[in-house]
């Protein structure tokens, strides 16, 4: 299962990322996950959102830059090891990892990583054939 994560270019200037938290606020869009990548001019703020519609009708409205993107969500044991499981696993499938973020869920047994491949549907054949859970994006979102 593929979810939909946003993607916002920013300015490298302070406050431009308060504007991005300060127009989802007021369209009453939680966060789920993010990542901030930035070089010298710009940023990736990358977004995993309750309401991907209202996120970007709103940022757009307001003269942000926002992309679309699929991503998987993988959840693993919350154990040393898990992330080099699912690393692993992988690189035997020779899928190539793109970029990746995580956070723990809030019971704290288990971790979600967010996942960019070079072969996505690859990807997740690898996974589920070795018994990874993979989330659907409600199931994200709801989290």
């Amino acid at each position: 299962m593929k979810v939909e994560q946003i993607s916002v270019f920013l300015e490298n200037r302070a406050g431009r990322l308060a504007e991005v938290t300060r127009t989802l606020a007021e369209n009453n869009v939680n966060i789920r996950a993010l990542s901030l990548a930035d070089t010298s001019d710009f940023g990736i703020l990358r977004l995993i959102v309750t309401d991907n519609e209202k996120a970007k009708e709103a940022l757009k409205a307001k003269g942000f830059t926002v992309g679309r993107t699929n991503v998987v969500a993988a959840e693993v044991g919350d154990n040393p090891g898990g992330l080099h499981n699912i690393l692993e696993m992988l690189a035997v499938g020779n899928v190539n990892v793109e970029y990746m973020y995580a956070f723990v869920t809030q019971s704290g047994h288990n971790a979600v990583l967010v996942f960019r491949f070079d072969q996505t549907d690859k990807a997740i054949e690898v996974l589920r054939s070795n018994g990874v859970r993979i989330l659907s994006g409600e199931e994200l979102y709801a989290l």
